[in-house]
């Protein structure tokens, strides 16, 4: 253990801000050699931009660089890239995987670093010719694999690899770096069964004996308290708490992180509408609901949903909510029975939902929202031509249908102007615009179908605080407007206070509760811990 007066890392006063959005202010803290450091907040909270500072990540110089001071060992360090960072014995697992899917566990463990033999050849012609020593590989696979202290096959290539095995295999990578003095990883159980999130929390442990100390960022407080020295809670970009992980619980973490004074927040019109809405009818009864989502639990979900309400679904993280949504429109194998305006809707049939008028925004705006090489135009306007024959005008009596170029361009424009996208032109592809403008499209396609009742998951996850504003105001005047029911998914409970009539929470897989919007913020962290084991 180093001493007291020079900690392995310290950060000192460290201030960000996006395009005059401050995000993070006066952050503070300390980590010695071998200690676990547990990081906890909402999203949004600043826990990812503080991590990308620390490990010299190219966003941060791209927006104007940070304030404050990073010291290791005592000596302050500036990173321009993260070789930087790895340099100075510093390692970082994202919640996206960086492996090649065609190579094996150990090709990726050594990537960048292989070892290298000589040969005749070689010594002639330089170094570029040198082939890998790839008994020398397998060595040095097998000692990281050992040090992180779970098993995983070194043979087996990654795109045959189960989920957890891919999140093991880039936790190894970290541990055959020589170098090694802090780990961070990000949220690095979301995707792990509850088997192999207890091998990593023991690997974890067992980093620390070895003297590498962990900066551990997770929504699961349990396993926090069960592996951390330390608990760190961010909110709105302050750390709010910094106190020994033995001296604290759940529920007081909890109550930490979503914890604001309760007079201002909350929105007034909540509790005005929250009072009509249990004599409203129900639109939507979704009974025994359970879903076969990787990463969710979604076990016995009962749920009434009022017509031409705005409905929150809150949580943590894996506990289910996102898997409802998803399971309802079949997106992944459910089970249940979902009733809709009168009549029963089929689970896993995506077409039959959306021939019922409803229609989804999912939380993978890259993966299922967005067709990234095609014009905003096609964006918006596929979905409501492919289900409602919108947007297609009538030739020889109907017997050819052709686009209608002029309707498509008209209701692109309305939603670029409406919700403010920043793009070229309505001819401009999906995947040249930010992550903001990106989920703003998912928005105008889901409004282009005009359905009696939308899904929106996640709708501000990523993007920055002028958007979030304008996301959500949109939600609030297509409900108001158009009197569509909305039920909005969202790990940001205080989005859901600001926006929704009624909030549920979710917590192993059931409805914990449902709480007028304007209800404490207290309550809601209540239910969230209510289940959690």
């Amino acid at each position: 253990m180093s001493n007291e007066h020079t900690p392995l890392l310290e950060i000192r006063n460290i201030k960000k801000d996006f395009f005059g959005n401050q995000v993070l202010t006066d952050i503070n803290f300390r980590l010695e050699e071998g200690q676990v450091l547990g990081f906890c907040g909402e999203n949004g909270a600043g826990k990812s931009t503080l991590m990308k500072i620390l490990f010299g990540m190219d966003v941060i110089r791209e927006t104007g660089g940070y304030e404050g001071d990073i010291l290791l060992n005592g000596q302050k360090v500036t990173f321009n890239s993260p070789f930087d960072a790895i340099a100075a014995g510093i390692g970082m697992v994202h919640q996206e995987f960086s492996l090649i899917p065609g190579f094996t566990a150990t090709e990726n463990i050594l990537l960048d670093r292989e070892p290298q033999k000589k040969s005749v050849i070689s010594e002639i012609f330089g170094n570029r010719l040198n082939t890998l020593d790839r008994k020398e590989m397998s060595v040095r696979a097998e000692k990281a694999i050992d040090r992180m202290g779970v098993r995983i096959d070194p043979k087996m290539v990654v795109n045959e690899m189960p989920v957890g095995h891919k999140q093991f295999t880039e936790i190894a990578r970290e541990l055959s770096k020589d170098q090694l003095k802090l780990l961070i990883l990000d949220e690095p159980t979301a995707v792990l069964t509850e088997k192999e999130a207890e091998a990593l929390l023991d690997s974890i442990r067992g980093m620390a004996s070895r003297g590498i100390a962990v900066i551990f960022i997770t929504h699961r407080l349990h396993e926090i308290l069960s592996v951390c020295d330390n608990v760190v809670v961010m909110r709105d970009g302050f750390v709010v708490k910094d106190v020994p992980a033995k001296d604290t619980n759940v529920e007081e973490i909890t109550r930490w992180m979503v914890g604001r004074s309760v007079e201002n927040a909350g929105s007034d019109s909540a509790s005005v509408t929250d009072a009509g809405s249990d004599s409203r009818e129900t639109i939507m009864k979704i009974e025994k609901l359970w879903v076969d989502m990787p990463g969710e639990t979604v076990r016995n979900v009962n749920l009434e949903v009022k017509k031409g309400e705005i409905l929150g679904i809150g949580g943590l993280a894996g506990q289910g909510k996102l898997g409802i949504p998803n399971g309802v429109m079949g997106l992944y194998e459910a089970g249940g029975k979902v009733t809709f305006d009168g009549k029963e809707i089929p689970l896993n049939s995506p077409r039959k939902c959306l021939d019922a008028s409803l229609a989804f925004v999912s939380e993978d705006r890259r993966g299922v929202g967005l067709l990234l090489d095609e014009s905003l135009e096609w964006n918006v306007a596929f979905p409501a031509m492919q289900i409602q024959n919108k947007f297609l005008k009538n030739y020889l009596g109907g017997l050819i249908k052709w686009r209608d170029e002029k309707a498509i361009h008209e209701v692109t424009q309305k939603y670029i102007d409406e919700l403010q996208i920043r793009c070229t032109s309505s001819r401009q592809s999906a995947k040249e615009l930010s992550g903001g403008n990106q989920q703003k499209v998912c928005l105008a396609k889901a409004f282009a179908l005009e359905p009696k009742f939308l899904f929106v998951s996640e709708p501000t996850r990523g993007i920055d605080v002028g958007a979030k504003a304008l996301v959500l105001n949109a939600l609030k005047k297509f409900n108001r407007e158009s009197g569509v029911t909305v039920v909005m998914i969202s790990s940001e409970l205080e989005e859901l206070r600001q926006v929704c009539d009624r909030i549920a929470i979710v917590s192993g897989g059931k409805i914990a509760g449902i709480l007028p919007a304007a209800s404490p913020s207290e309550e809601f962290g209540m239910l969230m811990v209510s289940n959690v084991k």
